[in-house]
């Protein structure tokens, strides 16, 4: 009982969390540590190329309605409380806490310190104490790594206790289910308890920096990708999941600064990570050259399958789950942006995927429009994504992230709002879902013409491109853009069926109207004005 392993402040004590009878207590093993003690408790094997592949368990993604944030005297007014947002009782927090590390204890336990956000003025400390050795890696690839003298060092600001083997009882605990995971803001812990989902992890802090940035230090916290051109120019990619954010940040052509969680301050952009957590589905060298290359040791791979009687991961088999990940610390991509900051967005870009093959595969936005788009969040999930879903489905989530955003969403759209002016940022639009008719009829626009419109943007051709404008959602579309099919870039006419194509249109704008009452009483008039327009004569051309 009470052995330790691995490099610690030695000030460091889980005492301090009232972990008094542990087994062994590994600190801050290395990832080839960790990955052997994975395999010795059989929660893992390896791929062919000796990738650590893991199995997640029930949860193989986030689960929201099981996410808390305790309502106390910091968190009561600034909080947006709602169905994303739950409160949770102080003292019910205090005796679950209590409850997990007694379940902690008389067991083998890792710990990994870690900090989170690259840029130093706003660096910020944590610790994780995971049953799981996997969790710890995980961590390992995603958070930013410590030197050996910065952990003897290391006094963390945040901990996260992270028990997927225990079970909450909702009926004593105040949670809905077995599984939870609950912030508390004043006491600076994370729970994770009922699920091994790692995202669980990722995603609990991502919520802590959504708060703190915004509300102390006037930086917007953005769930996005970024990447830097060879002239040190930074574009943005905002995006729900399935929508490209991760695969189109990753250009050859340009560094990746990160691929899903960034901050603006007034010294310019910063990643949050020190990894990449990105979506296998379908994945290949040809098409995603630099995440297929950066699943190598190191990387975790999460609820793959084998290719029967090999130990290669097959990227289409999602019989687990169509949520397929990989974590692996970002110089795992070769081509990343070593530098703490990165200049101001030249361009943003708001990625969605739309399966109804009304929005054009490339828009340029005003000023205000961006702000509406911005707060819609607007995406579409397809049959089979999720049970239930038998045809498309309009998605809405507020600044593309509203899962892991304790304040309002006009909070971050104003600090948005006020950057794209201050910045004179070109704001664009990109559908990477349907065109010529919706899931099911059309077909899904090539990655290959999306990254040509993208280049195409970058590289400046737009700035020389004729627009003209669409009806309804009243978009500047380009007329052309060389290796594009002109027939793509103003959807109506992609379709053959131009009344069915108006229709859908119509019907996509209602929803986009509907979705968008909740935030009339909080922005301005020129925002709710950039609406879709229904009460206009439809034309015949676009």
């Amino acid at each position: 009982m009470n052995r330790q392993q691995g490099l610690k402040n030695p000030s460091s004590t889980l005492s301090d969390y009232n972990i008094n009878n542990w087994i062994t207590a590994y600190w801050n093993l290395n990832p080839s540590q960790l990955i052997k003690e994975t395999l010795q408790k059989n929660q893992g094997t390896l791929a062919a190329n000796g990738t650590l592949v893991i199995k997640t368990g029930k949860f193989t993604g986030r689960s929201p309605l099981d996410r808390f944030i305790v309502k106390d005297d910091l968190t009561t007014q600034s909080v947006d409380w709602n169905t994303i947002n739950q409160p949770f009782d102080s003292i019910q927090f205090d005796k679950l806490q209590d409850k997990l590390t007694a379940y902690l204890n008389g067991r083998d336990l890792y710990i990994k310190d870690a900090a989170i956000v690259n840029a130093e003025k706003y660096k910020l400390k944590v610790r994780l104490i995971a049953e799981y050795p996997w969790s710890a890696q995980f961590v390992h690839n995603m958070f930013v790594r410590l030197s050996e003298e910065d952990i003897l060092t290391h006094t963390p600001e945040w901990t996260i206790l992270c028990a997927p083997g225990f079970k909450a009882n909702p009926n004593v605990d105040g949670t809905r289910a077995e599984n939870f995971s609950i912030i508390n803001f004043t006491k600076k812990v994370i729970l994770i308890g009922g699920s091994g989902y790692t995202g669980e992890i990722k995603k609990g802090i991502f919520s802590v920096l959504n708060f703190n940035l915004p509300t102390n230090e006037n930086v917007l916290a953005m769930h996005c990708s970024a990447n830097v051109g060879k002239d040190g120019s930074t574009a943005v990619f905002f995006g729900l999941s399935g929508t490209g954010k991760t695969t189109l940040s990753a250009d050859p052509e340009r560094r990746l600064l990160g691929d899903d969680e960034h901050g603006w301050s007034e010294e310019g952009l910063f990643n949050f990570e020190g990894g990449c957590y990105a979506k296998c589905i379908g994945l290949t060298e040809e098409k995603e050259p630099d995440i297929f290359k950066a699943i190598k040791p190191g990387a975790i791979l999460e609820n793959i399958k084998f290719f029967p009687g090999t130990c290669r991961p097959d990227f289409d088999d999602t019989s687990i789950t169509q949520n397929t990940r990989v974590s692996y610390p970002i110089h795992h991509i070769n081509n990343y942006y070593t530098d703490q900051t990165a200049a101001h967005p030249d361009n943003i870009f708001f990625l969605t995927c739309d399966a109804f093959g009304v929005l054009p595969p490339l828009s340029k936005l005003t000023p205000e429009q961006a702000m509406y788009y911005f707060i819609s969040g607007y995406t579409a999930k397809v049959a089979g994504t999720e049970e239930g879903v038998l045809e498309p489905k309009a998605t809405f989530s507020a600044c593309f992230g509203a899962p892991f955003l304790p304040l309002h969403p006009n909070a971050y759209a104003q600090l948005l709002g006020e950057k794209i002016k201050k910045h004179n940022v070109n704001i664009w639009l990109v559908n990477t879902g349907w065109t010529s008719g919706p899931y099911g009829e059309g077909y899904r626009i090539s990655l290959k013409h999306t990254r040509q419109l993208i280049s195409a943007v970058l590289d400046g051709e737009m700035d020389r491109a004729e627009f003209t404008t669409t009806d309804v959602f009243n978009l500047q579309v380009p007329t052309s853009c060389a290796g594009v099919p002109e027939e793509i870039l103003t959807p109506r006419a992609a379709w053959d069926d131009k009344v069915a194509y108006d229709e859908q249109r119509i019907k996509l704008a209602e929803m986009f109207q509907e979705n968008f009452k909740q935030f009339t009483d909080n922005v301005s008039t020129d925002i709710i004005a950039a609406a879709p327009r229904l009460s206009i004569e439809v034309a015949d051309t676009l």
